[in-house]
């Protein structure tokens, strides 16, 4: 198996899986603070999406911390195949659910008139909330990337 930036059970991966966690988790402190989220069920799809990614990513954090404990190296090809199935399906689903918020944000700041002064809306918080959320996809996607060249290599 080859030595891979962002593989499990190295420095490199804990370090991933952490900011993803980080990222994630502030995506959701933002959005759940802004006022008028529940305006839009794409909101509450990325919370929930944004809740899965931490649930899995701090998971594997835990066995990342655990290898790295014990120096142990998680060289198997049933783990990588198992955390591949994993990080594949949460980032199709955290990269859905921070598209469709940010095509709602979208909609809120340049079509209509919900985000003028005095609304109610916190369109700005809803816009940071977004880009926090493809922050934690793209390193999501990393380690997915990474877990694909693991399983594919014999």
């Amino acid at each position: 198996m080859k030595d891979l930036f962002g593989r499990p059970g190295k420095i490199s991966g804990l370090v991933l899986r952490i900011m993803q966690c980080l990222f994630a988790a502030a995506s959701i402190g933002i959005m759940a603070s802004a006022h008028g989220f529940t305006v839009s069920t794409a909101f509450c799809y990325l919370i929930a999406s944004m809740g899965l990614q931490i649930l899995w990513s701090s998971v594997l954090a835990c066995i990342d911390i655990h290898a790295l404990w014990l120096k142990r190296d998680l060289n198997n090809q049933i783990v990588f195949i198992l955390f591949f199935v994993g990080d594949w399906v949460t980032a199709t689903l955290s990269l859905a659910a921070a598209c469709s918020s940010a095509g709602v944000a979208v909609l809120f700041v340049k079509d209509t008139n919900l985000c003028r002064p005095g609304s109610g809306l916190s369109c700005s918080m809803f816009q940071i909330a977004v880009s926090l959320a493809f922050v934690a996809w793209f390193l999501l996607a990393i380690t997915s990337y990474v877990l694909f060249w693991l399983v594919a290599s014999p």
